[in-house]
């Protein structure tokens, strides 16, 4: 098959609704384009209704939420800050921004999330060193809950904060509250891949109400009070826009639609490669847990092929069908060679073995079948 005899597949496309351009046209109108105005409102109060939170603030990227997320927690030069090995680079940039230190901790098998006993053996083991983490990173990867209980229960233990990373989980639940709604503060995104699109845009969720005023002091270039232009503080060019937050208020007006579309999507991917013994459909959902599935993704069994993600991978393009490994984890990227890390077999090896397919929320079950079929070409 010719790659260019279909259109092609993109691994998470923008999926645009029926409303965004009536808040962007109304901003336009409006002469609101300026990171300022009634969208903005609009669009935090949405996510606020939506995830439970009692504050917002909508943010140029889910980079700049973690940034600013763990400046309010506290986390200055020298800090550990303990992240999970298995996500995107993004989450621990931050870290480094502010001068502190990434502290990697691997996966557990199940969700691929961060693995309570690692996390617990860090704390121990760097208490031992009189070192006390500054706060700890919880990823939802692929929009998979962690095992929040667990986790949860081992930060108040040790009395540190947490910063929730849900940039990959809006629409994601643990027992029926919203991802987003459980760390001190927490952060989502918005990036073009995203379940929902601002095409480039982030949020920081918290309960509390100094850490909001905060974060829009600093997001706006922390400019104090005075009829001219002073500074007390180093602050960010952070807000987002007014008009980039209308496309986010259409989007909100779909996100269940999305949630629901993707959720099918994984659950057709599952049913047509149940038969596929190569193929491990994953990762499953906890009980009382339910995943956006952003992405579907798929480990490979090497005790039933010699394939690897990378062929699937190339395969799949001849076909023009975009797929991606899943994130290298971050102890074994050259940028943290010198980074402690606890554990890191389970993520590397998930690393090894899969590969992320196509998923967005526009794709038709004639899609997912056409990439299965690609998939049965090699398997």
């Amino acid at each position: 098959m010719r790659s260019d005899e279909y259109d092609r597949l993109y691994l998470s496309p923008p999926h645009l609704g029926r409303h965004e351009l009536n808040y962007v046209h109304k901003a336009i109108e409006d002469n609101w384009v300026a990171p300022a105005g009634p969208n903005i409102d609009g669009f935090e109060r949405d996510l606020n209704q939506y995830v439970g939170t009692q504050h917002c603030v909508a943010l140029s990227s889910g980079t700049a939420a973690i940034h600013l997320g763990l400046q309010l927690l506290g986390v200055g030069p020298g800090d550990e800050v303990l992240v999970p090995s298995f996500t995107f680079v993004a989450t621990a940039n931050p870290v480094c921004y502010l001068g502190a230190q990434p502290v990697f901790i691997d996966s557990e098998a199940n969700t691929w999330n961060l693995c309570p006993m690692r996390l617990r053996e860090a704390l121990e083991e760097r208490a031992r060193r009189g070192k006390q983490a500054k706060a700890i990173i919880i990823v939802h990867l692929y929009g998979m809950p962690a095992l929040l209980p667990e986790l949860l229960e081992i930060a108040a233990e040790y009395g540190v904060p947490v910063l929730e990373d849900a940039a990959e989980a809006l629409g994601s639940r643990h027992r029926g509250q919203a991802l987003g709604s459980f760390g001190q503060v927490a952060v989502l995104s918005f990036n073009g891949n995203k379940i929902i699109t601002t095409s480039g845009g982030g949020a920081l969720l918290t309960n509390n109400g100094e850490y909001a005023r905060q974060a829009r002091w600093l997001s706006t270039q922390a400019k104090d009070p005075a009829p001219y232009y002073q500074h007390s503080a180093v602050g960010y060019n952070y807000r987002l826009s007014n008009i980039l937050a209308g496309i986010g208020r259409g989007q909100m007006e779909l996100i269940e639609e999305r949630v629901k579309r993707r959720r099918e999507i994984y659950a057709l991917y599952h049913e047509l490669m149940r038969d596929l013994p190569a193929v491990e459909v994953g990762p499953t959902e906890p009980a009382g847990t339910r995943s956006n599935r952003w992405l579907t993704t798929i480990l490979l069994r090497p005790e039933h092929t010699e394939r690897t993600p990378e062929e699937l991978r190339q395969h799949l393009e001849t076909h023009n069908i975009e797929s991606r490994p899943l994130w290298k984890p971050l102890h074994l990227q050259p940028l943290f060679t010198s980074a402690a890390v606890y554990g890191g077999q389970v993520c590397a090896d998930l690393f090894t073995r899969g590969l992320c397919l196509p998923s967005g929320s526009s794709m038709t079950d004639t899609d997912v079948r056409r990439v299965v079929k690609a998939l049965q070409e090699m398997l």
